[in-house]
């Protein structure tokens, strides 16, 4: 049977709550299954006189879901702009159904979730992980993977952000995309997406995260590209698609090399055998370097984050699913599931420590000078993971997991904020038959704090917690790493390890340095999302703004339960100085079973811990430089005298750049793409396909044999004498070959 479970009977966990753990990732993919029926039946019948049959049976669509008609004019940047949204909206006809199974499998995930996390706490400490084995999948010669899935700390805490905070992205979903005539395949997309995520953080071996890595990869490219008939969009979702399978191929080589030396994939196994290799050695460096590589893709660090700013061209919900909830979050999970290995390996790790926070200022730096409300987020998710990065590069792997869930909270608000912003603007938009003004442009909003109060406050919770303002759930968590960051210079295998030939104290001090730099420009950038999209004069336009609103309940309630969480996700582990009632590192106790040993490798079996002054100069610093950073805005940024985007003028010097993204991506097509695409039609189309195949083994070996023929034809005259006379002469030449000396 597909389900024989070979359940450790002496596990505690066996019998509980935990052995139904199959049915997390199923309940999702049996909505898939479900929804994916459902979108094989078109949303309307289209006749041949039907206006939209020209844009295919989806239609072209418009960011908030409504039909419109696309124009070749229309940039990648404006995708979400309105084209003639003057058609009738059409509605799946089983757009009711698809309501239900796609919110409602997530929500009994996420209800199997908290009963096993309750028996999982009822446990007290629970040093073992819980395996199960459902069957052999791949037993050939030597290597014998099983598809199992393994309970545990780590893996507990990814699958209650994963199915919590995706279910309230679900719901979200039915009020943003109840328009869309591609309804159920959206919820069809969206609950594979979790599926496989749930398959990642549950697989008990590399190979069967692996199908997850990949199931994931495949399920952005989806909903990337989910509005497949605008060509901007469809672009996207391949490069995403593309840019990830290079950090595949890394993840793929950490994996050959594991087995080829340790022989096993399996995680309990690896980091039992992970004492055969050698400390620092070049082996387990070379393995933790082609792991990062995949993490970088799949997590969007340099170089490889060139997609994910990219992947706004999907639905707001899409964009806050992946990056709060699953997909980047991937490879910060990968590192903190490797801890073992990565302990041993300082270079390695400095060199993640190393991107990570060079990755943070860098993206900070570009979201400086976005316009686009949705392209800010993106680029701060990409600071952010720079954060995280930091956190598990340097040993601190409970900090890095601890921003990953308050990450989750602050930027899956700021996204579905941004959503109800944009779905209040089509709104107005679509209403007044305006179809030229961007609705993602916060040139074209301000002063919607009158419209959308909810929203408002919503936004600025997430804002003042990603900013790392006391007491919301960013500060306690990006204090933690930068704390740990500034611990580690001194009197850990880091700081006694070298990077590039530099000590490893200075790369640490430098770390946090450039960490502390990005808190900065992250409040910045932040308050002015804030100031340019909610206060001073509104710009969307007389006629529009009558029709300004908050969107439905059933998108401002998980906004309010997120704010909450923004709120309040900092006391899951809360410092000394903070704590009460014995609420102190709540996560650092419940995670040290599954990265405890690693930390204390790290930090030479101490557990590192700052004088009372030092402690409080480091949350000093944090809290100063994101109060600066918000003054900062406030005084400079002037919402009054900003112009919508059609008056505004363009920009030039050092902006240009930053609004250009420091021109990343045209370096990378004409120092990459270009090249590749020439050699491509040049050597291997023309000369080798066409020239050498085509011309020389095809066309020439078909001329070979048509001259052959000729002769032959020749030869072949009809006449008797003819033959006979050369009969009479090769049998002369025969015989005169032989007698003739």
């Amino acid at each position: 049977m597909l389900l024989q479970h070979e359940l450790s009977s002496a596990h505690p966990l066996a019998g509980t709550a935990a052995s139904w753990m199959w049915l997390l990732p199923l309940l999702p993919l049996l909505g898939f299954v479900i929804n994916g029926l459902l979108s094989l039946v078109p949303a309307t019948v289209l006749g041949p006189s039907d206006p939209d049959m020209a844009h295919g049976p989806d239609g072209a669509h418009d960011e908030a879901g409504h039909v419109v008609q696309t124009h070749a004019a229309d940039s990648a940047d404006a995708h979400g702009a309105h084209g003639d949204d003057h058609h009738p909206v059409v509605r799946h006809r089983f757009a009711g159904l698809a309501t239900f199974v796609g919110p409602a499998v997530l929500a009994l995930s996420f209800a199997l979730a908290v009963a096993i996390f309750i028996a999982m706490h009822a446990l007290g400490e629970m040093r073992e992980p819980f395996v199960q084995t459902y069957f052999a999948w791949i037993p050939a010669g030597n290597l014998h993977i099983n598809a199992a899935f393994q309970l545990d700390q780590l893996s507990m805490i990814m699958i209650l952000i994963i199915t919590g905070v995706g279910t309230l992205i679900h719901i979200f979903s039915v009020g943003y995309m109840q328009d869309d005539p591609g309804y159920p395949r959206f919820f069809a997309y969206l609950n594979l997406f979790v599926a496989f995520m749930l398959v990642l953080v549950l697989g008990a071996s590399y190979p069967v995260l692996f199908i997850g890595w990949e199931g994931v990869g495949l399920c952005s490219y989806l909903l990337i590209g989910f509005w497949f008939s605008d060509k901007a969009n469809a672009d996207a979702g391949k490069k995403a698609f593309i840019v990830n399978r290079i950090g595949d191929f890394g993840l793929l080589m950490a994996m050959f090399l594991l087995f080829a030396n340790l022989g096993t994939l399996d995680f309990v196994a690896v980091n039992a055998g992970a004492a055969k290799l050698a400390f620092g050695g070049a082996l387990v460096t070379t393995i933790c370097l082609f792991m990062f590589l995949g993490c970088a893709g799949k997590s969007a660090q340099i170089p490889l984050y060139i997609w994910l700013p990219d992947a706004m061209a999907g639905p707001t919900p899409v964009s806050a699913l992946i990056h709060a909830a699953t997909m980047v979050t991937a490879g910060v999970y990968l590192i903190a599931r490797s801890s073992t290995l990565f302990s041993m390996a300082p270079a390695a790790s400095l060199t993640v420590a190393v991107v990570g926070a060079v990755t943070a200022i860098f993206a900070a730096t570009i979201g400086l000078k976005q316009w686009d409300i949705k392209k800010v987020l993106a680029y701060s998710t990409v600071s952010q993971l720079g954060y995280m990065f930091v956190g598990v590069g340097v040993g601190a792997y409970t900090a890095g997991v601890f921003h990953l869930v308050t990450h989750a909270f602050f930027k899956a608000l700021l996204f579905l904020g941004s959503g109800s912003v944009i779905f209040a603007m089509h709104a107005a938009y679509h209403h007044t038959g305006n179809h030229a003004d961007d609705a993602q442009d916060m040139r074209n909003m301000g002063g919607l704090k009158a419209f959308l109060p909810w929203t408002w406050v919503m936004m600025w919770i997430a804002t003042l917690a990603i900013s790392g303002i006391p007491p919301f759930s960013g500060f306690f968590s990006k204090d933690e790493i930068l704390g740990s960051v500034f611990l580690r210079a001194h009197d850990s295998t880091l700081a006694d390890a070298h990077w590039l030939g530099i000590p490893g104290a200075a790369v640490l001090y430098a770390v946090y340095a450039l960490g502390l730099a990005a808190a900065l420009l992250t409040a910045i950038y932040m308050t002015r999302m804030m100031l340019y999209t909610f206060h001073g004069p509104n710009r969307t336009g007389e006629e529009e703004r009558k029709h300004l609103v908050e969107a439905p309940w059933s998108m401002t309630a998980p906004l309010v339960i997120l704010g909450v969480l923004s709120a309040i996700g900092g006391w899951l582990n809360l410092p000394h100085m903070f704590a009460f009632a014995g609420s102190e590192g709540a996560l650092d106790h419940w995670l040290e079973p599954v990265v405890g040993d690693s930390q204390l490798r790290v930090t030479l079996g101490r557990v590192p811990e700052s004088a009372g002054n030092t402690e409080v100069l480091l949350i000093g610093a944090a809290v100063a430089i994101a109060i600066i950073g918000i003054l900062i805005a406030v005084v400079r940024l002037k919402p009054a005298r900003l112009v919508p985007k059609a008056q505004s003028p363009e920009e030039h010097g050092f902006e240009r750049v930053l609004l250009d993204k420091y021109y990343v991506d045209e370096a990378y097509d004409r120092a990459i793409v270009e090249p590749t695409v020439g050699i491509s039609r040049g050597v291997l189309w023309k000369g080798i396909d066409q020239g050498l195949i085509d011309g020389v083994l095809v066309n020439g070996s078909a001329k070979l044999a048509r001259a052959i023929g000729g002769v032959g034809s020749w030869l072949q005259s009809g006449q008797v004498g003819t033959y006979a006379w050369i009969f009479a002469v090769g049998v002369l030449a025969v015989l005169g070959a032989f007698t003739i000396r």
